[in-house]
């Protein structure tokens, strides 16, 4: 699932030039994979019209391969580079469950106790009581709470800061979506009260719990969460872009606040580390066993054959099987993939958050391809 502040329109010239894959280890054992990934890239450029796009693949023997497609700077030309950061939006609420189950396996915080345990009195509104609201339901969005970004004007968040407590009140006043339990319903506005939580519980910022207890742990060399103000993207990154209309011309949106996101989509990475974080923790080197299984145990995600975990989401593939992972998008940017059980990882990132659902449909057939052929 998406991190879902309003998706912006896209329209670029299909004269933008695909680059070539680069190859990081030797070549995967089916020899037509490296070449349909390229096709899917080059489909997201010339025919999707998406600024660039990015792809890391790992193969079930460790071997990795990275793509780079389109131009990374629409004012120099210049191209994307190779294993580039970019914004991973929502893919950040996985990181923030995994310290949540984290301090669950330590005996620090109950999955199915009430959100008024850690924050009492905080969650109130029309129909809203944190005492009937468990951190589980939180985790798999089966809460019912409105999501605060549907209140949010995106145009405003390159220079807007958010504190957490500004977003949980967007989402306050408005009335909820379903009664806790009852249904599956994404909302960022979880992961807000869930990174509350683990303040409350540790008496440090998410982001360095995050970074203390995942980040550091595996060795994830650049990935961090932003702290108040870092409006830029540290290392070498392609710009990410969005506009406002159909009519407006594309409006670079590399540097933003990103505090709209939170724990629920602050984060920067690359797509090696993605891979890396995602085959780590299914490995159970991030999780004890116990938790671990919690996480993979999913609801429904509608009809679309989706399982909605912990922070974490299961995919059909179309050679059988399942990929687990999250995804993410924020202004300039958006991410897909995930990992297997058996060591196959994908990361895909465009550029844009595409206004066309089919445009970001092909990104994920981008992963599929990747994992399966």
């Amino acid at each position: 699932m998406r991190q879902r502040i309003r998706r912006t329109a896209l329209a670029l010239s299909a004269a933008l030039v695909v680059g070539a894959g680069v190859l990081a280890a030797p070549a995967a054992s089916a020899a037509d994979r490296p070449e349909s990934v390229r096709q899917g890239l080059d489909a997201l450029v010339r025919a999707d019209g998406v600024p660039a796009v990015l792809a890391t693949v790992r193969d079930r023997d460790g071997r990795v391969r990275h793509f780079t497609a389109g131009v990374g700077d629409l004012a120099t030309g210049a191209k994307a580079p190779v294993d580039g950061q970019v914004r991973i939006g929502s893919n950040t609420k996985t990181f923030t469950a995994v310290v949540v189950l984290q301090l669950v396996g330590e005996g620090k915080v109950d999955l199915d106790a009430p959100v008024d345990t850690y924050l009492p009195g905080l969650v109130r509104g029309e129909g809203i009581d944190g005492r009937s609201i468990t951190v589980r339901q939180l985790l798999q969005h089966t809460s019912g709470l409105a999501d605060y970004e549907g209140a949010l004007d995106e145009a405003s968040l390159r220079e807007r800061y958010f504190e957490p407590r500004e977003l949980l009140d967007l989402a306050l006043g408005q009335k909820p979506v379903s009664a806790p339990g009852e249904k599956f319903g994404y909302s960022s506005t979880n992961y807000v009260l869930a990174g509350l939580i683990v303040q409350k519980v540790t008496g440090r910022p998410i982001g360095e719990e995050i970074d203390r207890r995942v980040v550091r742990r595996i060795g994830l060399r650049h990935t961090y969460f932003p702290t108040a103000g870092d409006r830029t993207i540290r290392e070498p990154h392609p710009h990410g872009y969005r506009r406002g209309t159909a009519d407006e011309p594309l409006q670079d949106f590399t540097e933003m606040d990103p505090s709209a996101g939170w724990a629920a989509g602050q984060m920067i990475s690359t797509g090696s580390d993605l891979n890396r974080f995602y085959s780590a923790l299914l490995a159970g080197r991030l999780l004890p066993p116990a938790q671990l299984a919690q996480m993979r145990t999913t609801v429904p995600v509608g009809d679309t054959g989706m399982g909605a975990g912990l922070g974490i989401f299961s995919r059909p593939l179309s050679c059988g099987g399942v990929y687990w992972g999250h995804g993410g998008d924020i202004p300039g940017y958006e991410t897909r993939g995930g990992a297997t059980d058996d060591g196959r990882a994908v990361t895909v990132a465009v550029t844009t958050v595409p206004a066309d659902p089919a445009v970001t449909r092909h990104v994920e057939d981008v992963v599929d391809t990747a994992l399966c052929r």
